[in-house]
């Protein structure tokens, strides 16, 4: 730690300096039209009833949507189960072993082991759940729906809510798999996510080449996005967040603000997945209660419009007010914002569940169908109620008037950014709100910056080893990127960043396709397990 707080102090200066010559606009004008290049790649669209829809999203639906079918609607069926397990109503199981796991022998690593697997792991089922929630849940839940209704009007509510549900069945495979083919370090250490359920996975598929091809450009893509969607950005918006509150101006505003951060998240993250989940089971209700809270206050205080907000929810998904795009266009702006707020099929998810102290991985799938409900179901939805609810009220702005990130207030006739608007839709109901919501901002940042060190981590070491230089020189690297992040506006880094999570869809989406009859054979293991043991 002493290391690392020194590296920075050191680099203080230098980060200083770079800010008075303007490293922002230089960063920005040299890596623009990479990133506008990669965005583009990732975001190849295929015209399709005069709507160019990108391929990754197609993927994301289709994908979603026969999961979702296969597993007879397990978002749905599998809700209480998920509930019960998540409580530990069934932990006591994992100590009883009803019948031995099959011996599966993948590359001479044991991945399920005969006897009492439940000794494997590093965390429980609720701390796993609140780590990969503190990945999702964040800035995509306050500023994303807020440019999601400006952009789409009430009417891409609904298609958020159907994106989350079905997500959720998206979520149950992929974190099956991430117990499923985890590997578990001599002492103790948990290894796991789509690098090896690729790997392994397909390997077991006879797709050995394929399997290693994926998971490596899985690993190099999601390093990249635990660096700048994971880290930058999140910095960036709570330094500017904590600037604007306490009124702080100065060239080194930033850099202070970033030194602080990354001095906090490096005690954390220096822990390992037992201090995130340590953290991050503390943080997450707390900062979802808090806003949850406050959206049910001002949902209840504007009761009686309850009724016209869920009718224009309703007609503008089926039937969208003029200059919105038409109904496929509404459906584009929901899906996109949905996808990016609860990475439901990115994979990034598994990475934290597949560190559950269970010898069922099963059973972390179904607890883990419970984060996009969490995400996108329950908190957009409530996002998404009180902005509408301020419209109605206050005619702020006109439903299809936003550019990018930024809405058009009627009144002043200038842009302000999704997560302003958010504010100004709390501030109306609660003064003084606003200042919540800021504490509320770096919070959502830091729990994200920490879990997806974790994702980072865990994928760096599966492409340079698991040494502790390796460990080393990826946090410094990552501290350092809070830094920078909070130093600098780095539009074409978040813009490169951005893409990149949604990047992971398409290898982490194919091997799920390949691998989903193993998760229907973990679900029906730990389903008949339960009932013997309830029985006993």
């Amino acid at each position: 730690m002493k290391y690392k707080l020194s590296l920075l102090i050191t680099l203080l200066p230098l980060f200083t300096s770079a800010q008075e010559k303007g490293l922002d606009e230089k960063v920005n004008d040299a890596f623009m039209p990479f990133a506008v290049w990669w965005e583009g790649f990732v975001l190849t669209s295929i015209p399709i009833a005069g709507y160019d829809l990108p391929i990754v999203l197609l993927l994301l639906i289709f994908g979603a949507t026969f999961f979702t079918i296969y597993f007879k609607f397990p978002n749905i069926a599998r809700f209480p189960l998920a509930i019960n397990t998540v409580r530990g109503k069934y932990d006591e199981l994992d100590h009883h072993g009803v019948e031995k796991a099959d011996l599966n022998i993948v590359d001479g690593d044991l991945v399920d082991t005969i006897g009492d697997e439940s000794k494997e792991g590093e965390v429980s089922h609720f701390q796993a759940l609140a780590t990969a929630v503190s990945g999702t849940v964040g800035l995509g839940n306050i500023a994303g729906v807020a440019v999601a209704i400006a952009v789409g009007g009430p009417g891409a509510t609904f298609w958020m809510i159907v994106c989350g549900l079905i997500g959720m069945s998206t979520k149950f495979v992929e974190c099956t798999l991430g117990v499923k083919y985890r590997d578990v370090g001599e002492d103790g250490t948990v290894y796991g996510g789509p690098m090896y359920y690729l790997s392994r996975g397909l390997k077991e598929k006879g797709f050995k080449g394929l399997g290693r091809v994926l998971a490596i450009i899985f690993a190099v893509l999601c390093v990249g996005a635990s660096f700048g969607g994971g880290n930058a950005f999140q910095s960036n918006q709570a330094a500017v967040q904590l600037s604007t509150m306490l009124n702080l101006q100065g060239g080194a505003t930033g850099v202070i603000i970033g030194i602080i951060l990354a001095i906090l998240v490096g005690i954390v993250i220096i822990g390992g997945i037992k201090k995130i989940a340590s953290v991050t089971e503390k943080i997450v209700p707390f900062m979802a209660g808090v806003y949850v809270l406050a959206s049910l206050v001002i949902i209840f205080a504007n009761i009686e419009y309850i009724g016209d907000a869920i009718s224009m929810i309703f007609a503008g998904a089926f039937s969208p007010e003029a200059g919105l795009g038409g109904v496929l266009g509404v459906i584009i702006v929901g899906f996109q914002r949905a996808a990016f707020s609860n990475e439901a099929g990115a994979g990034s998810a598994a990475i934290a569940h597949s560190a559950v102290k269970t010898k069922y991985p099963a059973s972390e799938g179904v607890v883990a169908l419970l984060e996009p409900f969490i995400d996108t179901v329950v908190i957009c939805t409530m996002t998404a109620l009180v902005i509408i609810f301020f419209n109605m009220d206050a005619g702020a702005f006109d439903y299809g008037n936003a550019v990018g990130s930024t809405v058009l207030l009627n009144e002043s006739g200038t842009y302000v950014g999704g997560v302003d608007l958010t504010s100004m839709a709390y501030d109306s109901v609660i003064p003084g709100f606003r200042y919540i919501l800021t504490i509320a901002i770096i919070l959502f940042a830091f729990s994200t910056m920490i879990s997806w060190s974790y994702y980072g981590l865990q994928s760096w070491k599966y492409l340079f080893g698991r040494g502790k230089r390796a460990d080393v020189v990826y946090k410094v690297l990552f501290l350092m990127f809070v830094v920078i992040g909070a130093a600098a506006t780095l539009d074409a880094v978040i813009k490169f960043s951005d893409a990149m999570i949604l990047a992971l869809v398409f290898p982490n989406m194919i091997g799920l396709l390949f691998l989903f009859p193993r998760v229907r054979e973990e679900l029906e293991k730990y389903v008949n397990d339960i009932k013997n043991f309830v029985k006993s």
